[in-house]
């Protein structure tokens, strides 16, 4: 990605398209409506019946809601285009490959953001009941704004391999779920090895960020893989427009 080339005032009118295009497009609201409402399934019973200041099975469900909902938002971002006709008409505009790109992967982040709105809502509700620590409410939202990040970049990276939307999400999703669980697959190998596999797991890193102190080898993970699939989504994009 050749970041000292692109223009950021480009960046944001392609965001902006994209922004409103999530906001007028069934998908996305289907989405977030399942999203919330997964969110409350898991919140509000916990608060009522436990009476206590804490997000626990909140945050535990977060990942994977994630997981699923990432690679539905992104799956028609670069697909849709190429379902069209409208893709290689797309690179003869004023804009660079890398601009675009960034532009739909902040796109996805801003939704997110959205999303993820009702995680300080959440937290100033649980206070009612009891001193909650913010520190791990914030590592949540944290946490969770890192993972989807990562799983945007994925979702991007997979759409511009198809032109079929539901193979995107299919691809998303798989590739989103490896990381997910990859420290889950081995188990049975020695402790040295699963460590290794360890390494590559979005799901401990997770945790780790949710625990309310952040460790810069957690967010590095997160932006260093983000920054791998935005790359390999413009590797794609340059090799299919040739």
């Amino acid at each position: 990605m050749n970041n000292h080339k692109m223009k950021w005032n480009s960046i944001y009118t392609l965001m902006l398209k994209e922004v409103k295009g999530f906001f007028f497009s069934p998908v996305a609201y289907v989405v977030a409506t399942v999203f919330f409402i997964v969110s409350g399934v898991f919140f509000w019973p916990a608060f009522f019946v436990q009476n206590q200041a804490e997000l626990r099975s909140f945050f535990a469900m977060l990942p994977w809601s994630l997981t699923f909902i990432i690679p539905a938002l992104t799956m028609r971002l670069f697909a849709e285009e190429r379902q069209s006709g409208s893709y290689e008409m797309l690179y003869t505009l004023p804009v660079t490959l890398e601009e675009i790109i960034v532009g739909k992967f902040c796109a996805v982040l801003v939704f997110l953001l959205f999303m993820l709105s009702i995680v300080p809502l959440y937290g100033i509700t649980v206070s009612w009941v009891g001193d909650l620590n913010w520190g791990i409410v914030w590592g949540g939202f944290f946490g969770a704004l890192f993972l989807g990040a990562f799983y945007a970049a994925v979702g991007l990276f997979a759409s511009s391999l198809t032109k079929n939307q539901v193979i995107a999400f299919i691809i998303g999703l798989c590739i989103a779920l490896l990381f997910f669980l990859v420290d889950k697959f081995f188990v049975f190998l020695p402790q040295s090895i699963i460590a290794i596999f360890n390494f590559f797991s979005s799901d401990i890193h997770f945790k780790n960020i949710t625990k309310g102190v952040l460790d810069i080898r957690d967010i590095l993970f997160f932006v260093w893989l983000t920054y791998i699939f935005l790359w390999l989504t413009q590797l794609n994009l340059k090799k299919s427009i040739r």
